[in-house]
């Protein structure tokens, strides 16, 4: 299957309180949003990337992201729009027209493991609509004038990640019948559920957080530092010759 990744990476970010948008403040001397682009960059079955970035940054991303980590997968980089849906909808527009599959993953989320990749799209490819998440640990609770309602059990409850993936048609479907009502949406699946079409939850990491704060950064390096750690070969032979 002919599969199309999407990066929204047109927000400014307020949360992050920096002159520098958060996608290209740096994580081991490299831009947040080039971290993203190579996790996904390295999967053979990703035929094809768009990155949908501000208008202003445009030739900044192509520059010092695309053209520097020579990413030659990326077809184009687009402009956003005034709402991330704009945005992710611009990149639509822009993929093959024998795209089978649309991937979308937020510009600002460069934790994902590439072995969670792999899982993702074997997984969507037997689905329309395929989406990443993690279960609850905490307690939720509803809360209306600063009292609790309730209390919602946390089983039932799953924080919603990216990458989200759905069938060419499905996705396009969704955005056609969304349209002048992008503001009701959060994210791309709640487009597709309002078609009362079933999406499938893929369990991803904990690890795989967006970028929106300072302290982010901090836990971010960390993160990396996990992500790209390697068991020395003659520790790992030492460890099984002793099992």
């Amino acid at each position: 299957m002919k599969i199309s990744l999407i990066i929204p990476a047109a927000g400014t970010g307020s949360r992050m309180k920096s002159v520098t948008n958060k996608q290209y403040l740096e994580l081991e001397g490299k831009p947040v949003l080039a971290h993203t682009i190579e996790r996904f960059h390295r999967i053979p079955e990703i035929d094809e990337i768009i990155v949908v970035a501000a208008e202003k940054e445009l030739e900044y991303c192509k520059k010092a992201v695309v053209e520097k980590y020579g990413f030659n997968k990326v077809k184009k980089v687009i402009s956003g729009g005034a709402q991330r849906q704009d945005s992710v909808y611009n990149g639509l527009l822009e993929i093959s027209p024998n795209c089978d599959y649309v991937i979308i993953h937020d510009g600002a989320r460069p934790f994902i493991k590439e072995e969670k990749i792999k899982e993702f799209i074997k997984t969507l490819s037997t689905e329309n609509a395929l989406v990443m998440g993690v279960p609850e640990k905490n307690t939720i609770k509803k809360i209306k004038d600063s009292l609790i309602i309730n209390t919602i059990p946390r089983e039932d409850v799953w924080e919603i990640q990216t990458p989200q993936g759905f069938s060419r048609e499905l996705i396009f479907r969704a955005f056609k019948e969304a349209s002048g009502k992008y503001h009701l949406f959060t994210d791309d699946s709640s487009m597709v559920e309002s078609l009362k079409v079933p999406v499938k939850i893929f369990q991803g990491d904990y690890l795989n957080i967006k970028i929106t704060a300072p302290e982010d950064l901090k836990l971010g390096n960390a993160i990396l530092s996990l992500i790209n750690e390697e068991i020395p070969k003659k520790v790992l032979e030492g460890y099984q010759n002793e099992n």
